[in-house]
C-alpha cells in the first residue's frame, strides 16, 4: 500500500467499529488526514458489547466443559466427591470480559493515534455537500469539510413492543455482562447465531437453558447437517430446545420471567435473553437528507466498492446489511478507502468470506453452501468426512463433527467448505485459501499435513474427491 500523490484529502469517518477504525488506518497509510467520530468507544459493538465479550464468555464456558469431560480421558480430581466440580463466578467472569473489551478498545485508540488519526468522542451526522457535524460528548458541536465520508454506525439489538428489556431479568445480548449471578433458568429467545452461541455459553456455565426457536431447527440459515449436529449436542447436554415455537411476548413476573408462545404455551424461567435480530443505526444522522439511499429495512445501500448513492459518501459494516461479520465490515472499509483515495482495489468478494459460529463444536464455513447446490445456484460434487475417523479427534475425545468440501465438476477447483469441530475457526483457513485462490482438490490433497492432526481430514476429503474421477 502506498501513499497517493496529490493534495491531501480529509476523510471523516462516523463510527469506530471494525469498518470505521480499519478504514481509518488505511486512509492514514494512504496519506489522508483522518477524523473519526465515535460515541460509544473505539471498537464499537464488536469489541465492547458483542463479538469480543461473547467469545470471551464462550471461551470461559468451554474451559469449564473440560472438567465435565475429564473423566473420559482417565483424569480425576482429588478430594471428596462434592469438591469434584467447577463453578463459574459470573461476577468475576463478567468483570474480566469487560476489562478485556476495554483493553482492546484502548489498544485500537493507541494504534489510530500513532498514525495521526484524530479521534473525536461524540455522535456524527451528515450535513450534505461534503460536510459532517460532530455532536461531542463535551456538549460542543464541531463541523468538518470532508473529501470522503465513511458511515460505519453498526446495528443495535432489535426490540419488540411485546418483549421490552428491563436490564435485570429481560436482557439483550448487550446487557448480559451486568449480571452478578448466574441465571437459574435462562430462556433464550431466538436460535440464530447469537441465540445459539449464548445458549451454549450459559449451558456450559451451569445454567438450565431453554432455547425458543421459531424454525424447524436451530441455526436455520446454516448448513443443515452442521445445524443438526449442534442441536443434537445441545439436547444431549441437557438443553431444552423448543422448535417451531414462536415467541409472542415476554413479561416480568416477580423474580422471574414468563415467555408466552403464539400457540398459547408459557415457559417460565429466572431470566430471558432476547436474540431476535438487530436493526441498523441509521436514523437521525442526516443520511436521507444527504441523498444516501436506504433499503426498506433501514440499511444503507452500497455497491461492491462500498459507495452509497451520494457523491463522496461510503458505508461499511452492519449498517449496510451486506453480511454481519466484523471481517466483512473491515474489508468494506478498506475497499472504500482504497477506491476513494485512488489506490488499487478489488470489489468485495463474499464467496471468499470465512465465517464461524462459536458453539461447541464450532461451525465454520466458506464459499458455496449445500443450499446453493440443492437450490441449483451452482453445480458441485460434495464429500463429507466425519471426524470420528480422525486419529487426533479420537485422542482429544471429539465425537461430533465433520469436514465437508464442495468442488466444481470439470475443473475440480474447491468452491466451498464446512468444518464442524472444536476450533473449526482455526481449521477453515486452509479451505478459505483454496477457495480464494481457486486451488484444485489435487493441489490440496498433495499438500503435506501433519500426522496426526485435525487438518488431516481436510486433505483426506480432497483425496476422496479426486478418487471420484478415477
Amino acid at each position: 500500500m502506498r501513499a497517493v500523490s496529490g493534495p491531501q484529502k480529509h476523510v471523516v469517518i462516523i463510527g469506530g467499529g471494525p469498518g470505521g477504525y480499519e478504514s481509518a488506518l488505511v486512509a492514514a497509510q494512504l496519506g489522508a488526514r483522518v477524523t473519526i467520530v465515535e460515541d460509544d468507544g473505539l471498537g464499537g459493538a464488536a469489541v465492547l458489547t458483542d463479538c469480543v465479550p461473547s467469545k470471551a464468555l464462550i471461551a470461559t464456558s468451554d474451559f469449564m466443559s473440560r472438567f465435565a469431560t475429564a473423566g473420559r480421558l482417565g483424569v480425576g480430581f482429588e478430594g471428596t466427591e462434592e469438591d469434584q466440580h467447577a463453578e463459574a463466578n459470573v461476577d468475576q467472569v463478567n468483570h474480566r470480559i469487560i476489562d478485556l473489551a476495554k483493553a482492546q478498545s484502548t489498544d485500537i485508540r493507541a494504534q489510530l493515534e500513532s498514525v495521526g488519526v484524530q479521534v473525536r468522542p461524540g455522535r456524527g451526522r451528515l450535513l450534505g455537500n461534503g460536510r459532517v457535524a460532530a455532536d461531542l460528548s463535551s456538549g460542543q458541536t464541531e463541523e468538518y469539510d470532508a473529501d470522503v465520508i465513511l458511515v460505519a454506525t453498526g446495528c443495535k439489538p432489535r426490540i419488540m413492543d411485546t418483549a421490552t428489556p428491563d436490564g435485570e431479568r429481560i436482557l439483550t445480548w448487550q446487557q448480559i455482562y451486568d449480571l452478578t449471578e448466574l441465571p437459574d433458568h435462562l430462556i433464550v429467545v431466538g436460535s440464530g447465531v447469537t441465540g445459539a452461541e449464548l445458549a451454549h455459553a450459559y449451558l456450559g456455565l451451569g445454567c438450565e437453558v431453554t432455547l425458543v426457536s421459531s424454525r424447524d431447527r436451530v441455526l436455520p440459515g446454516e448448513d443443515a447437517d452442521a445445524a443438526t449436529v449442534i442441536e443434537n449436542v445441545f439436547r444431549r447436554h441437557g438443553m431444552k430446545v423448543l422448535n417451531r415455537s414462536r415467541m409472542q411476548s415476554v413479561r416480568r413476573e416477580g423474580d422471574g420471567v414468563v415467555v408466552t408462545l403464539e400457540d398459547g404455551r408459557e415457559v417460565t424461567g429466572s431470566h430471558a435473553l432476547l436474540a431476535v435480530g438487530s436493526v441498523p443505526q441509521t436514523k437521525g444522522i442526516g443520511l436521507e437528507e444527504a441523498g444516501v439511499e436506504l433499503s426498506k429495512s433501514g440499511h444503507i445501500v452500497v455497491d461492491r466498492v462500498s459507495r452509497t448513492s451520494a457523491q463522496g459518501v461510503y458505508a461499511a459494516g452492519d449498517c449496510t446489511g451486506v453480511l454481519p461479520l466484523a471481517s466483512v465490515a473491515a474489508m468494506q472499509g478498506r475497499i472504500a478507502m482504497a477506491h476513494s483515495l485512488g489506490d488499487a482495489v478489488a470489489p468485495l468478494n463474499l464467496r471468499g468470506v470465512c465465517a464461524n459460529i462459536f458453539t461447541d463444536p464450532e461451525i465454520a464455513t466458506v464459499g458455496y453452501s449445500q443450499a446453493d447446490v440443492e437450490e441449483g445456484r451452482i453445480e458441485a460434487r460434495v464429500v463429507t468426512l466425519p471426524l470420528s475417523t480422525n486419529p487426533r479427534a479420537k485422542m482429544r475425545n471429539i465425537r461430533d463433527g465433520f469436514v465437508k468440501l464442495f468442488t466444481r465438476p470439470g475443473s475440480n477447483t474447491i468452491i466451498g467448505g464446512v468444518v464442524v469441530a472444536p476450533q473449526a475457526s482455526e481449521l477453515i483457513y486452509p479451505i478459505g485459501l483454496a477457495v480464494q485462490n481457486r486451488l484444485t482438490v489435487d493441489q490440496v490433497a498433495n499438500t503435506f499435513s501433519v500426522y496426526p492432526s485435525m487438518t488431516g481430514s481436510i486433505a483426506e476429503a480432497a483425496r476422496r474427491l479426486h478418487s471420484h474421477d478415477v
